[in-house]
């Protein structure tokens, strides 16, 4: 090979080698000091109550459409809303109005968790077709849990069974 060759090779793998090292850094660095979701779940934890009531006030003002949706079996027993009744979030409501509702640490979930046994994406809990709602593991590393059962597949929840991601614990309540 010649001279040229092995030159540009040893500035490739030297420029390779350190993008390794650079990328390393950050992972650390964001597992020991956080990373900016936290911030933001912060702010969003702010917000969140304010939320949750707008829409609690829109479901009490037009109760009929909630009624058409949920059906004749739903309306007796069925859960309203999901409370936060222990951890850092402790008092939040959110209104169960038929959507897909996302727990962890990620920025984008509905219930941001501010926990370090959260994961970014940690669980969800979402409608069945007959009105019962579900929640669902999403691979966490330190698991979900249902009344002191750690969850493995999709799982119904009983209304006042508390659900627990690390040290946030959640109920449906009426």
């Amino acid at each position: 090979m010649s001279e040229l060759t092995l030159t540009v090779m040893r500035l490739g793998f030297l420029a390779v080698l350190w993008l390794f090292v650079i990328v390393a850094v950050q992972v650390i660095r964001s597992d020991l000091f956080g990373t900016r979701v936290t911030q933001r779940g912060s702010a969003r934890r702010a917000a969140a109550p304010d939320r949750p009531q707008t829409q609690q006030q829109r479901q009490q003002s037009a109760p009929p459409p909630q009624r058409q949706q949920s059906g004749g079996r739903g309306r007796r027993g069925a859960p309203t809303k999901l409370v936060v009744s222990e951890g850092t979030l402790t008092g939040t409501t959110v209104a169960l109005q038929g959507q897909t509702i996302t727990l962890g640490r990620a920025h984008d979930s509905t219930i941001v968790l501010d926990d370090d046994y959260a994961s970014s994406r940690h669980a969800r809990i979402y409608p069945d077709r007959d009105g019962q709602w579900i929640v669902e593991d999403l691979g966490s590393t330190n698991g979900t849990y249902l009344d002191r059962t750690r969850l493995t597949t999709p799982t119904p929840i009983p209304l006042g069974a508390p659900i627990r991601i690390g040290k946030t614990v959640i109920e449906l309540r009426k």
